[in-house]
């Protein structure tokens, strides 16, 4: 029976329809997190803290969702773009070029994971202008990275989002239980023509990236071996940014970063961009919920560089606060992969169209006739403030 999208009419909705049509390894590599998943849940819950101030009798007639300002030259229809995820043709076949031809119509950009199953170019292809973000992991066989960094550009893509939270692989309980596993009919897109050596895949068991402390034999195998297509955990502002820089005149942004103290790095290192980010709370648990950690980022900030935002955005609602707080662009993950499973294309451009109408909503409802005037002074904070200590 094909799916009823008249039932669909949240995204908490999808995922309760969708989630039950996945395998297990993949409903669980999806849903869980790191650890005791305190973080994947502060990512929602964080947006609770804020209430929205309403203003009435504003003429809502018509409401301008569009972003503040263009990203990479172009003015996209809203503020909110598909995160880069990894293996989509775990839900569906035509995998992350489904999800590109989603944004596309919708007029929203997407980025496209390093560990994507689909590979780039024929993403690039199906995606066209509204696939700008390049996610990307830095190997210690630089040779790899190199190599791609250079053919994604060759393409067309705009911007590297360097993920710089991921030194070492979160430690995520249910894919250890479940012995997760690459399906065998699956490969990885990107690294057919780019790598030298076989690529870690990042979450499978025999990963070196889930390794903290290898022991002294895999130590000693390693430096045999020379350097390999696995995580860098040596990255660095000083080395890696200025590296990146002499391969390619693409922009460089970093995934990941959740303190003002980075941030402050950030751009002092010249990079173009920062998307504020904990992994889904798949890295680092119990860290701030990025609603939460977006303030002191953008304070930091201070307008010197674009500030964008994921983790935890489920409506209109939450959309609205973020870029009360200073976003100027949102991003969302784990949605994305709801609407795959649930119905290829036409799921992703479902969950599209109930988040984009949701933000619409919230705006004439909250009387901000552009996201202009979307601001601090639209929000109060009601639940526990952020104390350092």
């Amino acid at each position: 029976m094909a799916p009823n999208p008249d039932i669909i009419l949240s995204l908490d909705d999808l995922e309760k329809a969708a989630m039950p049509l996945a395998s297990k390894q993949a409903r669980d590599y999806w849903q869980s997190g790191a650890n005791e998943m305190i973080s994947v849940r502060e990512n929602l819950a964080g947006y609770d803290r804020y209430r929205i101030r309403s203003r009435v009798m504003r003429n809502v007639a018509n409401v301008d969702p569009s972003p503040k300002t263009t990203l990479f030259g172009k003015k996209y229809d809203y503020p909110i773009g598909i995160a880069p995820s990894a293996f989509h043709q775990m839900a569906t076949h035509e995998g992350e070029c489904a999800t590109a031809r989603a944004a596309k119509r919708f007029n929203i950009p997407m980025g496209l994971s390093s560990y994507s199953n689909k590979p780039f170019d024929e993403v690039k292809d199906a995606g066209d202008d509204s696939v700008v973000f390049f996610q990307l992991y830095v190997f210690q066989n630089r040779k790899t990275t190199e190599a791609l960094v250079k053919k994604v550009e060759e393409k067309g893509y705009k911007a590297l989002a360097l993920t710089v939270d991921t030194p070492f692989l979160g430690q995520r309980y249910p894919d250890h239980r479940n012995n997760f596993t690459l399906p065998s009919h699956l490969s990885l897109g990107n690294f057919q023509a780019a790598s030298a050596g076989p690529v870690d895949v990042l979450i499978e068991s025999t990963s070196d990236s889930r390794s903290y402390s290898p022991d002294e034999q895999q130590q000693k195998k390693k430096k045999q071996e020379g350097p390999a297509n696995v995580l860098d955990p040596s990255i660095c502002w000083e080395e890696t940014i200025p590296w990146l820089r002499s391969i390619t005149n693409m922009e460089i942004w970093v995934k990941g970063v959740a303190t003002a103290e980075d941030a402050e790095i950030a751009v002092n290192a010249g990079v173009d961009g920062i998307w504020v980010s904990n992994h889904g709370g798949r890295q680092l648990d119990s860290t701030l919920a990025t609603i939460d950690a977006l303030p002191e980022v953008v304070e930091a900030v201070r307008g010197r560089v674009p500030v964008h935002v994921d983790g935890g955005i489920r409506r209109g609602g939450d959309v609205f606060k973020a870029l009360a707080l200073g976003a100027d662009f949102v991003w969302v993950g784990r949605p994305a992969l709801y609407g795959l499973q649930y119905d290829g294309q036409k799921g992703v451009e479902l969950m599209n169209h109930i988040l984009t109408s949701d933000f619409q909503r919230t705006m004439a409802l909250a009387g901000c006739l552009n996201t202009n005037e979307i601001t601090k002074k639209s929000l109060v904070r009601i639940g526990p403030a952020i104390t350092k200590l």
